[in-house]
């Protein structure tokens, strides 16, 4: 009998342990929301925010679920060119007349202009309808916690690089994104590991540049590109400086 409610009790205890364990796994989708919060939260939805990218000056506007992507530059000919990604579509402005483009050019253009601007406003675009979440588990980075996430995209919403594979590290306690590894399709193919640097806070957003990194050894999967990192073998091959940042809040756009 005594034999007996002991297997009991030891059932009940392995129940409640598994429950405790199961109810202490982390959820990606908290980990991108906490990440959201600190990095800007709020901040992110109804506003105007500018800023420089190797000499190209991008602007994004977005209220709700309206968004303006621009881009201006002068080309090799000392034209001004002006690129325009809204909800309606893209225009490109030449010394500010619009000219007509293949659909071809105008999805590259688009893919430029929403490529640099969707690194400089992470992790603001995790929560987009076409995004899939995963928790992959506990990293050790420098000495510091990480939470790892992996990202993909439906077909449907995911855009032009719906295939794109992206992994995030979160810091458990900060719950800043300081690292992150994406694969690629374009321009055939390859991945990438960017470690962030240079944080700072401009009306109330947190921006930060990346030292930019590529890893040889392609056997190595995306979500082990900590490992790689920590042990020496990224090779940087870059670094993503944005400068000269404004940020306005809007009542309307």
């Amino acid at each position: 009998m005594f034999q007996k409610a002991l297997y009991t009790l030891f059932f009940i205890l392995l129940i409640n342990i598994t429950s405790c364990q199961t109810e202490k796994q982390p959820d990606a989708q908290q980990i991108v929301d906490q990440a959201i919060e600190v990095h800007g939260g709020e901040h992110f939805l109804k506003s105007a925010i500018s800023f420089e990218f190797r000499d190209r000056q991008y602007r994004a506007l977005r209220n709700g679920g309206v968004f303006v992507y621009s881009r201006t530059f002068t080309d090799s000919t000392g034209h001004e060119v002006r690129d325009v990604w809204r909800n309606s579509g893209f225009t490109r402005t030449i010394n500010g007349v619009e000219v007509e483009l293949p659909e071809e050019k105008q999805k590259a253009y688009t893919a430029s202009v929403n490529s640099v601007i969707y690194f400089a406003l992470l992790p603001y675009a995790l929560n987009d309808d076409a995004v899939r979440k995963e928790y992959l588990g506990g990293a050790t980075i420098k000495g510091e916690p990480y939470s790892k996430v992996r990202i993909t995209f439906a077909q449907e919403g995911g855009g032009e690089g719906y295939q794109d594979v992206y992994v995030y590290w979160f810091h458990q306690q900060r719950h800043t994104m300081d690292y992150l590894a994406y694969s690629f399709q374009e321009n055939d193919g390859g991945t990438r590991f960017r470690e962030a640097i240079n944080p700072r806070t401009v009306g109330g957003i947190l921006f930060q540049d990346y030292n930019n990194y590529t890893l040889k050894d392609e056997t190595i999967p995306l979500e082990a590109y900590d490992q790689a990192f920590e042990a020496g073998k990224m090779e940087k091959v870059s670094e993503v400086v944005l400068e000269d940042f404004e940020v306005k809040e809007l009542e309307g756009l």
